[in-house]
């Protein structure tokens, strides 16, 4: 029964994810929720503009990420409400089938749940005041950056003093190595944690490239969760990872909506949340290597043109954007990407197994 506890919430997210699309997209796409002018980089090569379809980026939505959030929401609200209506007859009783489904627990999920739809909140916030471009923040990319900066700190800081205080967290393991407790700076490794992780952001640049990545990293969480024994993290994981699907299954290039900050940083967060509740978020780097390396590519070529006379590393920054100016075709980059991906994310599952 474990085992459909995980794959049920799972097939039901993605479902209710294909059933809800078309209705979005047609809003959004009536409201034209689109950035009105051309993205803002620091890298403004030739390269760079030569491998962005720029009428394609500004008539495509960037909320498409309400398409997970909402899909695991329901998928919560459905099961639960259904396991509380069910409580006698054939589905009722204290193995009622909607009660062995239901994975909305204080002890394992409520603190994923709650960040991942508050950062979902405060994503729709940036994306709508990033379409809309009217105040400064919307146009000003160093202020932009470090007022998300401030707020995934203060969303890090928060969900950390409550892992500190309410959950008695301070240790954290090493593969291969035990428990290596961290005291009270378990509090800023948190953070550091979420601040990087929310980095890798930066990889939803191509149609199905952060959608693909995101959905192998949450099945191998959801994997690792369960061979933990924390089924409803697993069952959260597995809704999250179906979410993810129905958002590619409508993202086939050319993509109809891209993920947005409404995605990215509900993502992120909660990966983080989940990463540090099964113990394993030593093994983030390796189970979600494509975002790392994502990531460090950026961080790599700003620190290069800034220190080094205006140097580039690469030829255009984040990664993905480096192998389309060497003349790879997009959808080369981004199934190549949902390689590295799968491979790396079976190798995090497999260390967790021997450590």
């Amino acid at each position: 029964m474990e085992i459909l506890k995980i794959i049920g919430p799972a097939v039901l997210t993605f479902f209710i994810g294909i059933f809800i699309t078309p209705f979005f997209t047609k809003y959004f796409y009536k409201y034209k929720m689109w950035k009105k002018s051309p993205r803002t980089e620091a890298d403004t090569s030739s390269e760079f503009n030569s491998i962005h379809n720029t009428e394609h980026e500004l008539a495509t939505p960037r909320v498409g990420g309400v398409i997970i959030w909402i899909s695991v929401f329901l998928t919560v609200a459905v099961i639960f409400v259904l396991s509380k209506i069910f409580t006698g007859g054939i589905f009722g009783g204290e193995f009622s089938i909607f009660q062995q489904l239901n994975f909305f627990s204080r002890s394992q999920t409520v603190v994923p749940l709650g960040a991942f739809f508050f950062a979902a909140a405060l994503g729709l916030i940036d994306d709508l005041l990033q379409i809309s471009g009217k105040s400064t923040y919307g146009k000003d990319t160093l202020i932009y950056r470090k007022v998300k900066i401030v707020f995934v700190t203060l969303i890090g800081l928060t969900i950390a003093l409550w892992f500190y205080s309410k959950l008695d967290f301070s240790s954290i393991h090493v593969p291969f190595g035990g428990q290596w407790d961290l005291g009270i700076w378990f509090i800023p490794f948190f953070i550091i944690v979420m601040l990087a992780t929310f980095s890798t952001s930066v990889i939803d640049g191509l149609d199905g490239l952060a959608g693909g990545v995101m959905a192998s990293v949450f099945a191998a969480y959801s994997l690792i969760a369960f061979l933990g024994n924390q089924a409803d993290i697993s069952a959260l994981s597995g809704a999250i990872a179906g979410g993810i699907m129905a958002f590619l299954w409508f993202n086939i290039p050319p993509a109809r909506f891209y993920m947005g900050e409404s995605g990215m940083l509900a993502l992120t967060v909660v990966l983080t949340v989940i990463a540090f509740l099964t113990d394993s978020v030593l093994l983030l780097p390796i189970i979600a290597l494509p975002l790392v390396a994502t990531s460090a590519s950026d961080i790599i070529q700003i620190a290069s043109y800034k220190m080094f006379n205006k140097r580039r590393v690469f030829l255009v920054a984040p990664l993905h954007h480096h192998f389309q100016a060497q003349g790879w075709p997009r959808e080369k980059v981004v199934m190549r990407y949902w390689i590295v991906s799968v491979v790396s994310s079976i190798t995090g599952v497999i260390l967790y197994l021997i450590s």
